[in-house]
């Protein structure tokens, strides 16, 4: 995830235990975070001998360093509303119900201008996933390393968003292709290839969470 060489990556390994900052409402436990609720656990994507920083709320929890890593993983519990506009909309009309209604209005209520690029429902991901691509004038959580030769005043950050629902939990796994604003006019890459490098990175996160079963399941 943190696209290091195998170089750096062995002179990091041979530098002793990663140590993050514990003022967190999740825990640590190795090399993976815990959520808050418990509902999840996630072999975290950042290094701190990189800048790697955890922050997090009883909901989402954000992973970001110095270099191009910025995620988020949002994990919301359905009320008896929600189980219930899930399971009338079925899965893809629902992510999209949530999508709009919740998260792109967080983004448009934070960064104004912003734009859906594509979506589409994958039925073979996590029993129906929903993969959104956003455009967000302002949005680029590394505004520091934004490329003079960039171009625009206002550097237009892109995001691919995964949706889906895992044991009556809505998990929002969000990405920012940093390398875009970071290289600015040098990032020669088309639409379609962005798309399929945050696609293959949030997939990646995905298979780096483990989810707890209910504990009706567990007994």
């Amino acid at each position: 995830m943190s696209r290091l060489s195998p170089a750096l990556l062995l002179l990091i390994a041979c530098l002793g235990p990663a140590v993050f900052a514990q003022d967190i409402a999740g825990k640590i436990e190795g090399k993976s975070y815990v959520s808050p609720t418990g509902q999840f656990r996630v072999q975290i994507p950042v290094l701190p001998e990189l800048g790697g920083d955890i922050t997090d709320t009883p909901n989402v929890v954000t992973f970001q360093d110095d270099f191009n890593v910025y995620v988020s993983i949002a994990a919301f519990q359905q009320d008896a509303t929600q189980r219930w506009e899930n399971s009338t909309r079925g899965a893809k009309d629902y992510l999209v119900y949530f999508f709009s209604n919740f998260v792109l209005a967080d983004f448009k209520q934070n960064f104004e201008g912003v734009q859906i690029e594509s979506a589409k429902f994958v039925p073979g991901t996590m029993e129906g996933s929903l993969l959104t691509y956003l455009l967000v004038p302002g949005g680029t959580m590394f505004p520091e390393r934004v490329s003079p030769l960039g171009g625009d005043a206002v550097p237009v950050a892109k995001r691919g968003n995964l949706l889906f629902v895992r044991n009556s939990f809505v998990y929002v796994i969000s990405i920012e292709l940093a390398e875009r604003v970071i290289e600015g006019k040098a990032y020669g890459k088309s639409t379609e290839e962005q798309d399929e490098i945050l696609r293959k990175r949030l997939l990646d996160m995905v298979d780096r969470i483990t989810f707890t079963a209910p504990a009706a399941a567990r007994k």
